[in-house]
């Protein structure tokens, strides 16, 4: 049995439009999406914003009720026994809200560990297992108000394991985190997989997804368009090559001659500091560099590269299809 089955979920929304004439209008933030996750695997779950992750995972943590579908967490139905699969599952969401900043981190978890029921004989053995996993061993009695971003998201997945759930939802932990920071914190929920917690990641950083996730399912406009391992959706588009051209401005105008040469699959651009990047998915033994190049005339262009595919490729190309 799946640790996570969720069948065909959807959850609908009734908003007003207008100032004069106000009008009710229903919109379908998730439309029939099923998939399941297995036990001890690190699951993800990706889409670009509005896309209906958010909106999957607090019907699946028992915040929101499905307008239709079901889902269940270890055999337990999330609506009818909703109180019982709360006991199984952890929530660690992004942002660095939730913890009390006057308390030191060894008393954040003292008072969750209580909240949780965790037994008292067990307490002291549990946090200081956990501190050592998060990496804060050394660091558990100073202020959380001290703490960098990184160091508090570690802080919230500690305690999101206080009651060792059998399921972790962690809802773009990194988000905003600086880099070493971020890789920390990457190295921490690789070491929850080592243990054999099954975990459901959602995040905007298609490195993260690459590096950390077994499978992977992609969810555009409410439907989930893919599902595999990454190097199952990487070869969606791994069958040819990518021509990456930097450029300093003026290039979404050529987007649709681009388009329309011979060879090329889609074309997607890139904003970066200086311009923008025009990325170019090619077809199998196609040689379209000369042509781009020709329609990029009166644009400054900067590098050059023909590279292969990413996850980032294959994940755009699944959510702008």
């Amino acid at each position: 049995m799946s640790i996570l089955e969720a069948r065909e979920l959807r959850r609908s929304f009734t908003t007003t439009t207008g100032v004069l004439r106000r009008q009710r209008k229903t919109v379908e933030a998730v439309r029939g999406v099923s998939f399941a996750v297995e036990r001890g695997e690190l699951f993800g779950l990706l889409g670009p914003n509005g896309a209906g992750k958010t909106t999957t995972i607090k019907m699946l943590i028992t915040l929101l009720l499905p307008t239709s579908g079901s889902a269940t967490i270890l055999g337990r139905d999330v609506v009818t026994d909703a109180r019982e699969v709360r006991r199984h599952i952890g929530y660690v969401f992004g942002g660095d809200r939730g913890l009390y900043e006057r308390l030191s981190a060894l008393d954040n978890l003292r008072y969750f560990a209580e909240l949780y029921a965790v037994p008292a004989r067990v307490q002291r053995a549990r946090i200081g297992a956990l501190l050592e996993l998060v990496g804060l061993e050394g660091r558990e009695k100073e202020r959380v108000e001290g703490f960098s971003r990184g160091m508090r998201q570690r802080l919230h997945i500690a305690r999101g394991l206080l009651h060792d759930p059998d399921l972790l939802f962690l809802d773009e932990p990194s988000i905003g985190i600086d880099p070493v920071g971020a890789r920390e914190l990457r190295q921490t929920i690789a070491g929850l997989r080592d243990q054999g917690k099954t975990v459901l990641l959602t995040t905007h950083y298609m490195f993260e997804a690459d590096e950390l996730c077994d499978r992977i399912a992609v969810i555009r406009t409410g439907e989930l368009v893919a599902e595999g391992t990454p190097a199952q959706l990487k070869a969606r588009v791994s069958a040819g090559s990518v021509v990456e051209i930097e450029t300093f401005g003026g290039v979404r105008e050529i987007v649709g001659p681009v388009t329309a040469l011979s060879g090329v699959r889609s074309v997607v651009v890139n904003e970066h500091a200086q311009g923008e990047s025009l990325v170019v998915q090619v077809e199998p033994g196609a040689d379209v560099t000369a042509a781009v190049l020709g329609e990029l005339h009166g644009i400054r262009v900067g590098r050059v590269v023909t590279r292969e595919p990413t996850l980032e490729d294959a994940y755009v190309e699944l959510v702008s299809t």
